[in-house]
């Protein structure tokens, strides 16, 4: 049981770790940031009305998720809001034909649902200490 909870802490940390830098390096920078994902969707099916929201939320979101699960606190609602993020990052990839990109939003999704079907390990945490 102590590897199985170790190894969801080590997953849980880097996945963290990774969310929270793609919003920390982002948000110092959040008006360039949102110029270029409106950029990035000018020809896409999707109304810039709904992307310029998306952009300026994203990088809040990253950076939030990855703090909750590096300290391991709303540990399952992190992974949840975590694997949606990716899913729209995919849908959005999909509508403006960036496939190079998809294969890191679908191992990040799949490292959440992953963290998420084994939320038993999650030991090494705030939600664990909290339960006590």
């Amino acid at each position: 049981m102590k590897e199985y909870s170790l190894a969801y802490f080590l997953t849980r940390i880097a996945v963290g770790v990774s969310m929270f830098g793609h919003g920390l390096v982002r948000l110092p920078k959040l008006e360039g940031f949102k110029n270029h994902i409106v950029q990035s969707f000018e020809k896409s099916m999707i109304p810039e009305v709904l992307v310029t929201p998306f952009a300026y939320t994203l990088p809040i979101l990253e950076f939030v998720v990855g703090v909750l699960l590096i300290i391991g606190l709303f540990t399952k609602q992190a992974l949840v809001l975590g694997c949606a993020s990716m899913i729209t990052l995919v849908f959005g990839s999909t509508m403006i034909e960036n496939w190079g990109i998809i294969d890191s939003q679908l191992i990040h999704a799949l490292i959440f649902t992953g963290l998420l079907v084994t939320l038993k390990y999650n030991y090494l945490a705030v939600d664990a200490k909290m339960k006590k």
